[in-house]
């Protein structure tokens, strides 16, 4: 499993504005993504809660770090 880190430290009202952009991005497209795929199951409403939660704190423009990772699995998508 291959795996990628990145953070983005938050030290200033524009730094926080991103940061804010990225999650309601995130959130906005995981929403549409899993309710297309998954309907109303429980697990999408969960991941969904999840993000809603960073989307809400990223928010309250204070000084903060977002890190993101990813995980890559050696197995692929069937075609």
């Amino acid at each position: 499993m291959s795996r990628y880190e990145a953070t983005f430290e938050v030290e200033s009202k524009s730094d926080a504005y991103a940061v804010r952009l990225l999650a309601e991005a995130a959130y906005d497209t995981l929403r549409e993504e899993l309710r297309d795929s998954l309907g109303e199951d429980t697990a999408s409403d969960e991941a969904l809660q999840q993000f809603a939660a960073i989307r809400e704190a990223t928010g309250r423009q204070s000084t903060g770090s977002l890190t993101v990772i990813y995980e890559q699995r050696e197995d692929s998508f069937d075609s």
